[in-house]
């Protein structure tokens, strides 16, 4: 099975959101049937809301800095599904991909003899980034949790290390209707053989759901506090930081990603480092600036250097519009053309509402995904009041990106927002036109 056989396999699975079974039963099996590559190495599992992208990029820079051999497994992708495993900072190489595919399949086939259930899209390529990783081999793995935690496939490696970034409303349809009832899911990975958990400060109600799980398994927390010191900004919303921990202080740190929310993420992977130092792993202070200031996580307020400028963020929830709002208020001076696409099962009206007002222009548009919200209904969720002359419809994302660039002027801004799927067919388009870009999307889930 070569890298193409492969993707076409995974793709055919079905999409890995709308035919996603939540549970461990049936990834456990499979893990087993490939001699359970996850024992073969320490890992650690990131779960939240938002933010939890973002610090598993930070970890990872950061052990790679102290010459750590690490694994890190991320969701979704933009333009590659290599994209999701990445050995030593790169991403992995088709054919070793394809190789982990063709073992994983003979072994999700196996299993589905076994119990009638095929291990799904997302249960399968957990299993090829284990099995990726044990090949390697790694000496960390750094893990991404897909949707909740309780019952994501992430969950059955068994990290003995994980930490909960900020925890707000996301996939409600999933994970509850009420604060509780997801913080709940979230919190799930911690259980009583996990040895530390790290946690960004919560909402009240969420924390007391962490802190009640945590007395359950018996396990101590170590919360990250938010005194750290902003002490200035350069390079368009990249932010200079002092930190304070019980065991260092790091000074003047200079944040590679961009926005103000970005600290408290870089408080949670400071925090997972001294916590992996604990454990035995050399992090050195050095190591833990080196990484702050150099890690990367494309489609995550992304600038891109062209005229006009591009600001790639997929800002899919709540939260995540209010981070790219206060971004645009602090650090955007030039006329912003925003271009929008968004899945139907998001909360698109509070997103627009956020949103919107920021622009000049608004360009409405439908990502190619059977999940995608039609035009009409974005129409539907314009906030009350809003100017509809602002607004223009582009059936594609070439459609929207050729619009946005004949309304926008050179000293302008391009922001493309909403969805994920969004931003990775941008991606594709501008990386088509030779423009250098970090990576670019096939199937992400946000």
């Amino acid at each position: 099975m070569d890298f193409a056989e492969a993707v076409r396999y995974l793709y055919g699975l079905g999409h890995e959101t709308l035919a996603m079974k939540l549970g461990l039963e049936n990834v456990a099996r499979l893990l087993s049937a490939l001699d359970g590559p996850h024992e073969k190495f320490p890992s650690v599992q990131i779960a939240g809301t938002n933010g939890k992208g973002s610090v598993a990029a930070m970890l990872d820079a950061i052990c790679r800095a102290a010459g750590i051999e690490t694994g890190l497994y991320t969701s979704p992708h933009l333009v590659s599904i290599t994209e999701r495993i990445r050995l030593g900072g790169k991403e992995i190489a088709p054919d070793d991909f394809a190789r982990c595919a063709w073992r994983v399949r003979a072994a999700a086939e196996s299993v589905a003899r076994e119990t009638g259930a095929l291990p799904t899209f997302f249960e399968q390529v957990t299993a090829i980034a284990l099995c990726a990783f044990s090949q390697a081999p790694v000496q960390l793995a750094i893990l991404e949790t897909g949707l909740g935690g309780r019952l994501d496939a992430t969950t059955a490696a068994g990290a003995q290390t994980v930490a909960l970034t900020p925890i707000d409303f996301d996939h409600q349809e999933y994970l509850g209707s009420t604060l509780e009832e997801i913080a709940a899911e979230k919190a799930a990975i911690i259980r009583p053989q996990t040895r530390s958990v790290v946690v960004a400060p919560q909402r009240a109600a969420a924390m007391r759901v962490i802190e009640e799980r945590a007395r359950a398994c018996g396990v101590a927390l170590r919360v990250v506090r938010d005194d750290f010191s902003v002490t200035g900004a350069f390079d368009v919303g990249r932010l200079r930081v002092s930190f304070a921990t019980e065991l260092e202080r790091y000074e003047e740190v200079r944040l590679s990603l961009r926005g103000r929310h970005q600290a408290v993420n870089a408080a949670v992977a400071i925090a997972l480092a001294e916590a992996l130092r604990e454990r035995g792993f050399a992090i050195s202070r050095r190591a833990i600036v080196q990484g702050l200031e150099t890690a990367e996580h494309a489609g995550r307020l992304e600038l891109i250097d062209a005229r006009p400028k591009l600001l790639l963020d997929g800002a899919h929830n709540v939260a995540g519009a209010r981070a790219l709002r206060a971004f645009l208020d602090e650090f955007v001076e030039s006329p912003i053309t925003l271009i929008f696409g968004a899945m139907r099962d998001k909360e698109i009206a509070a997103i627009a509402e956020i949103l919107f007002s920021a622009s000049r222009n608004v360009i409405l548009t439908r990502p190619m995904n059977q999940r995608a919200a039609t035009l009409e209904s974005l129409f539907m969720a314009l906030p009350h009041g809003f100017d509809r002359r602002r607004i223009e419809a582009a059936p594609s994302a070439r459609d929207a990106l050729e619009i946005a660039r004949t309304i926008t002027t050179d000293e302008g801004l391009i922001c493309v927002t909403g969805s994920l799927y969004l931003v990775g067919e941008v991606k594709a388009l501008i990386g088509e036109e030779g423009i250098s870009l970090a990576g670019a999307a096939h199937e992400p889930h946000c």
